[in-house]
């Protein structure tokens, strides 16, 4: 796949900015990271080279200077607020995320509990967090916030709040998810170490959109696809044009918000640093583009994609209508239609000539192939076979697995399990895989060439389970549905 991405000159840039920026501050700097440090697959798809751990490998590169501080609302511990792509609620990813930085060698110095007012599950949290030895601190609501900065920059307001001990000269202030205080959790320390006489400083980590590329530019039009539902929009920054006279990108929120935490970071340290939003970022991702073309081209699937995955949703819910106008406004911008993907027309065609579902998947060297619905098994099914048969070289009229095997899974799932659909589905048919491989080397070849599939596009003329859809997403394929459903009924697992 076309590369525009260099991922080691981004990992170069980044980490050498970062420390420009921490000596700036005379040797502490808190950093509010925005997004995810790890997994990030959205910026590895519209910037084709982006790998998606690159912002924990660039901090890896300054591990030493590093120390990890992770906030979590307490009302979202209260209502066991749930991360939509893992499933789990907020306090427990706080102890996946801790996990998994300790494991990549970083310090994880604490926990902050903010907006805590003695709810009791933060309070049950919080017991919990003691007892596995982990410190933990209490950051409160302040009245008034963000706008009455007088209060806030008091000791009725940050005054209040635990101060959190941290010994590194870069404090990352990251969260399982939005909402949860990461900038309030800053400035609180700045605050406070500017009580104690220490002088540090603040900036913004934010990946999209990317400051230095146009409003216009399908990288930045993909962020605010991406972001449909939280009503983002991207914006000029109207305080770097006019105080450097140079254009360049930010989002809504960050531009209205400025003024007031511009003002308050004069009121805690006497002057701002900062004269735009654009100031306080320190993402360098824009530098490291070196195929315009390829980004943008990317970016435009990344569209194509983002409408159908909200069309899928109106189709489920009912709910959503408006952000799939907006959406359709932004295909319109970028010259986006529905048909982008070959794969889309391949499959429409096949279920046509067919009669029933079918899929259809642009391989890496362009080809594409289709799957269609047979009595052993799904199109999902029948698709990711004759996908690893493409990538593998194996001819597509070779049966790899042999009905003796299929058929008894089937009787299984039907005489046994009380399942209604006899058919395999896709996790189903890669263990079907994995058992004649110990007899058929071939079988052996497709496995061996699954990693090829990952960035692939895949198009299905019906909603497919989701089963097949989290089976696909292992794999790295990049899922589309047409929004309708293979049945007409009112429930869909």
């Amino acid at each position: 796949m076309r590369i525009g991405f260099d991922n080691d000159r981004y990992i170069e840039l980044q980490a050498e900015h970062i420390r420009e920026r921490i000596a700036l501050f005379g040797g502490k700097l808190y950093l509010e990271f925005g997004g995810k440090l790890f997994d990030d697959y959205h910026a590895s798809r519209v910037l084709p080279g982006f790998e998606p751990d690159s912002k924990i490998r660039m901090l890896k590169s300054l591990v030493d200077e590093v120390e990890i501080v992770i906030a979590i609302n307490a009302n979202d511990i209260e209502k066991s607020k749930v991360r939509g792509d893992l499933g789990i609620t907020y306090d427990e990813d706080v102890l996946r995320l801790m996990d998994i930085f300790r494991s990549m060698g970083f310090m994880v110095g604490s926990v902050v509990l903010t907006r805590y007012s003695n709810q009791p599950a933060a309070d049950a949290f919080r017991k919990r967090l003691t007892a596995m030895g982990i410190t933990s601190y209490l950051h409160y609501p302040i009245a008034g916030y963000p706008y009455d900065v007088d209060g806030i920059a008091s000791e009725e307001g940050f005054g209040k709040n635990d101060f959190i001990e941290t010994s590194r000269p870069l404090v990352v202030v990251t969260a399982p998810g939005p909402g949860s205080g990461k900038m309030a959790t800053c400035l609180s320390q700045l605050y406070h170490e500017n009580k104690r006489g220490v002088k540090a400083g603040y900036a913004k980590y934010e990946t999209f959109p990317v400051w230095n590329l146009p409003l216009t530019h399908p990288v930045n039009i993909a962020y605010e696809a991406a972001t449909v539902d939280l009503d983002d929009d991207n914006i000029i920054d109207p305080f770097h044009l006019e105080a450097y006279g140079i254009t360049t990108t930010n989002y809504n929120r960050d531009v209205e918000i400025f003024p007031v935490l511009k003002n308050m970071m004069e009121c805690i340290q006497g002057e701002s640093p900062y004269q735009s939003p654009t100031d306080m970022g320190v993402n360098m991702a824009g530098l490291a583009i070196i195929d315009d073309e390829a980004c943008r081209e990317a970016s435009k699937m990344e569209i194509m994609r983002r409408y159908f995955k909200t069309a899928v949703e109106v189709k489920r819910t009912g709910d959503g209508e408006r952000d799939l106008e907006k959406l359709e406004l932004l295909m319109k911008k970028t010259g986006v239609n529905v048909n982008l993907s070959p794969a889309r027309s391949a499959a429409l065609l096949k279920e046509e000539t067919t009669g029933a579902p079918a899929g259809a998947m642009v391989l890496p060297d362009g080809r594409v192939v289709t799957g269609k619905t047979s009595n052993l098994l799904g199109a999902a099914s029948s698709l990711l076979m004759n996908a690893l048969k493409g990538v593998a070289g194996v001819p597509d009229d070779i049966d790899v697995i042999s009905d003796e095997v299929i058929e008894p899974i089937c009787h299984l799932k039907t005489a046994h399990l009380n399942s209604q659909n006899p058919r395999l589905h896709s996790d189903e048919t890669l263990l079907a895989l994995s058992v004649s491989s110990v007899n058929n080397p071939l079988a052996e070849q497709l496995i061996d060439n699954a990693d090829k599939l990952r960035g692939c596009d895949a198009f299905f003329s019906v909603i497919i389970s989701s089963t097949d859809e989290k089976l696909y997403k292992t794999l790295g394929i990049n899922v589309c549905c047409e929004p309708k459903y293979e049945q007409h009924r009112y429930y869909h697992k």
